[in-house]
């Protein structure tokens, strides 16, 4: 009888545990415009919180940091881990996701900085405390333009250094070495003229027609010059385990910033999970399993440095 009493406490304990975890924090769907929808996740009895406004990186990347065939809502896990930490954020779906229901023909990466420069006008008639940006990936290069003279801080999460042609120029050289003065012929003639019809067409993927005016829009922005006209406090965030964007990268932002601090969490690879193996195979079946757990550095570093904006 007292090991069944036992248990029922445990029971009663163990629900009592997860029902106080559910009301950490609450959600509400909001549509800042047309484009733009999204999560407010607000954490429980805190008045006027900082505000962190998530950027995804590329593709159809919905607000959980989530596409076709790749589940790993990164994106709601550090928006609730955040929350649980005191620490308001909005995540939202890229404007690319709705472009088939808007009839959209064509966007541009401005249109992509338009859009978080409109969520930012939003929640400024709130009353938060500080707003931060933090984009991941392309969604860094975004942020950063999106921030100038607007936001108080900007975090750059696995970020690129070098603007997109460059980074594409070595990617596909890298593929294809003996086609390297064709693949650059073919992207500075995008970046000049915004398309080109002579590009090697086993890459037709990246360099087709349809790409082409998105990447040259893309192109004139160089991340390195971009983060340096930054006046804000900047947090340069890499995994040593990125199978995408390399560590190199963050130190390139890190050295262009006037006032940034880098942190390379050791083994975060490019969705924030800790993976100590070389295997690619390995680093990337973790961007399809949403229960592994975030790397255990990621929001201790995440909330120490929002938290001590709000004391500067």
């Amino acid at each position: 009888m007292r090991h069944l009493k036992f248990s029922l406490i445990l029971i009663f304990l163990g629900s009592f545990s997860s029902f106080a975890q559910e009301t950490t924090f609450s959600e509400e769907e909001i549509a800042i415009d047309k484009f733009t929808d999204g999560t407010l996740t607000m954490p429980s009895d805190v008045k006027n919180p900082p505000l962190v406004i998530f950027i995804q990186g590329s593709g159809l990347t919905n607000r959980d940091g989530n596409q076709s065939g790749m589940q790993s809502n990164f994106s709601k896990k550090i928006a609730h881990q955040l929350a649980e930490n005191k620490i308001a954020s909005f995540r939202f779906d890229k404007r690319s996701i709705k472009a088939k229901e808007l009839n959209l023909e064509t966007i541009s990466f401005d249109d992509f900085i338009t859009d978080v420069e409109n969520i930012l006008s939003y929640f400024k008639k709130e009353n938060f405390s500080k707003y931060v940006i933090a984009g991941h990936s392309q969604g860094s290069l975004i942020g950063m333009i999106a921030a100038k003279d607007n936001a108080d801080a900007f975090i750059s999460l696995a970020g690129p250094g070098e603007s997109i042609d460059s980074l594409l120029a070595k990617q596909l050289s890298a593929q294809l070495p003996q086609l390297k003065d064709d693949i650059t012929k073919s992207l500075q003639e995008i970046k000049i003229t915004g398309s080109t019809s002579d590009y090697p067409k086993i890459f037709q993927m990246v360099l087709h027609p349809k790409n082409q005016a998105f990447l040259s829009s893309w192109m004139k922005y160089d991340p390195s010059e971009e983060i340096a006209k930054l006046k804000i406090p900047v947090l340069v965030i890499n995994g040593t385990n990125d199978a995408q964007v390399k560590e190199e990268q963050a130190k390139i932002l890190h050295k262009a910033a006037l006032n940034s601090e880098l942190v390379l969490l050791e083994n975060m690879n490019h969705v924030f999970r800790e993976i100590v193996s070389n295997d690619l195979t390995k680093n990337y079946q973790t961007y399809n399993n949403p229960e592994l757990p975030l790397h255990p550095e990621l929001i201790p570093v995440l909330t120490d440095f929002i938290k001590n904006l709000e004391i500067k």
